[in-house]
């Protein structure tokens, strides 16, 4: 292993991305940042960088432990970075708030009506 990687090599390593060309597309928008500067693919981590990946709401902030130019198994790809614990906390918190969230059809009252619903239609319609 050596101790610095292209930006866009390591996401791919990491398992963040599936693809190279995924990883060098959500650099391009902006939504991987290292050390809270904009990066270009090119861009060369090595231990001890802060990588922000705006995938989801929270952003995922995690810290490069290692280096590797080869995609592995998901376990070996883990040991390669570790979330920061306020990261961590803001997923988990997030998480929590989506599944105590109301369901949102539940605030439907009006639309398609059901097959009882039609039912009842043709009835008072005569048919």
């Amino acid at each position: 292993m050596t101790d610095k990687l292209r930006l866009d090599k390591w996401l791919w390593a990491a398992r963040f991305y599936k693809t190279r060309s995924l990883a060098v597309d959500e650099i391009g928008k902006g939504r991987v940042l290292v050390n809270d500067q904009p990066a270009k693919p090119a861009r060369e981590v090595g231990p001890g960088d802060t990588i922000t990946l705006r995938k989801e709401t929270p952003a995922m902030h995690v810290r490069v432990i290692a280096v590797s130019a080869v995609r592995g198994p998901a376990p070996v790809a883990r040991t390669l970075y570790e979330e920061t614990p306020e990261s961590a906390a803001a997923r988990a918190h997030a998480a929590e708030m989506r599944r105590l969230a109301p369901e949102p059809a539940q605030a439907i009252t009006d639309g398609r009506p059901t097959k009882r619903d039609r039912r009842l239609i043709d009835l008072v319609r005569g048919k």
